[in-house]
């Protein structure tokens, strides 16, 4: 009898997965898709005349990011239309996309979740939303310092980035023409930081922190690491989904010289997890740099429950732990990405008990106008009282303790 209730105990937890494990497989990796990238990889390469030398230099996919729909209609399978309402956005919002990005989508596909991410829709010029929702310009003590808590801030160093995201949150700060802060601004944002004592932990951001050079990389963890108080480094980067090139030997030597040093990266879809991107974040993984994943919340893309446990799964083979999803920012232009805050809920509550905790990241909703992180969770408390508490667990099982 026993044995029995055992084993149906053990099938029903299996039912639990039944209807994520029928259709798993179905969800595509880039390592799955390495064939389809290589082909689009190669005719990227012979569009540019360049070689395999040159795909593995980061400088030369920056130098050669795609900006004109003409130059890769054909390469992505573009039609007329398309290509005008890509020039129609651009003149209000800039875009541009490493080869090496552009070598993942799916070519004729408009609902491809890195073509979404990375190639103009016309629904941006929908003006729903803000420029500047998270109101970064009145939370700034120092030109390129945004602080919201009293022991932390950002740094944003740069506006550069190897993929201009189509859902950013900065999009107003990108400009026209690549720009890193200068020399001043940054000795300022660190004086600053030397000056306030209650300040331990510093996110170096921007656009992407790892567009910097390695010389002024490493000069800004010197300088940062000859303040007492500062306790932690964090890079926010998504050089490893779109620009993996950028992590060279030569970088890792440096970050592994000024530990602690976190990184936050930025993966969105299980397609975006490459041999490449692999590679680059293998490569900081092992010189001891804890890594993060910061995911956003889009519609079309990644709000599917088996998407974001494939995805989270994935990462954590690679040495990831998904640290944050992200409810998308009211940014003016991305209206097309918004989704309800139930549906992330329920993202949430797919998760757990259904996955490992170490793949159940927190969902996070950032108030307006700075107002900071607000975490999300399904509701597992029921009732609380004086003498007893009443939940449910992960199956929707309600039981009472005391409290």
């Amino acid at each position: 009898m026993i044995k029995n209730e055992v084993e149906s105990r053990f099938y029903r937890l299996k039912a639990e997965i039944d209807d994520y494990l029928s259709i798993v497989n179905k969800i595509k990796t880039g390592l799955d898709e390495k064939d389809k990238i290589e082909y689009q990889k190669r005719k990227i390469l012979k569009l540019l005349g360049a070689t395999q030398n040159d795909w593995s230099n980061y400088k030369w996919q920056i130098a050669n990011r795609f900006s004109n729909p003409h130059s890769f209609k054909d390469i992505i399978g573009l039609n007329t239309q398309e290509v005008i309402d890509i020039e129609n956005v651009s003149k209000r919002y800039r875009f541009a996309v490493s080869p090496y990005y552009l070598s993942l989508i799916e070519p004729n596909n408009e609902n491809c979740p890195i073509r979404m991410q990375s190639i103009p829709s016309i629904k941006e010029l929908n003006d729903e939303g803000e420029l500047d929702p998270m109101n970064e310009a009145e939370t700034s003590p120092t030109e390129i310092i945004t602080q919201r808590y009293p022991d932390r801030l950002i740094v944003k160093v740069t506006n550069v980035c190897g993929m201009f995201c189509r859902f950013c949150q900065r999009r107003r700060l990108i400009g026209e023409i690549d720009k890193h802060a200068s020399k001043e601004s940054i000795i300022e944002a660190i004086e600053y930081i030397r000056q306030n004592k209650n300040i331990r932990d510093v996110l170096i951001t921007g656009g992407d922190s790892f567009l910097l050079s390695d010389s002024e990389i490493e000069w800004i963890l010197k300088e940062l690491r000859s303040i007492k108080h500062v306790e932690i480094i964090r890079f926010g980067t998504r050089t490893p989904v779109t620009l993996p090139q950028r992590i060279t030997n030569e970088l890792v030597s440096i970050l592994n010289k000024y530990h602690p040093i976190y990184v936050n990266t930025h993966f969105n879809h299980p397609k975006e997890i490459t041999q490449d991107s692999q590679r680059a974040i293998e490569m900081l993984a092992d010189a001891g740099i804890p890594l993060g994943n910061q995911m956003v919340l889009l519609k079309g893309i990644n709000n599917d429950n088996f998407i974001v446990r494939k995805l989270n799964q994935e990462l954590l083979k690679i040495r990831v732990k998904p640290y944050y999803i992200f409810h998308p920012k009211r940014v003016k232009g991305t209206s097309h990405f918004w989704l309800s805050i139930q549906e992330g809920l329920e993202i949430m509550e797919s998760l757990r008990g259904r996955t490992s905790g170490m793949a159940v990241p927190t969902y996070i909703l950032n108030a307006p106008k700075g107002m900071g992180k607000t975490p999300l969770l399904p509701n597992y408390l029921l009732y609380i009282g004086k003498g007893r508490a009443v939940l449910r667990n992960w199956q929707g099982k309600m039981f009472e303790i005391e409290n």
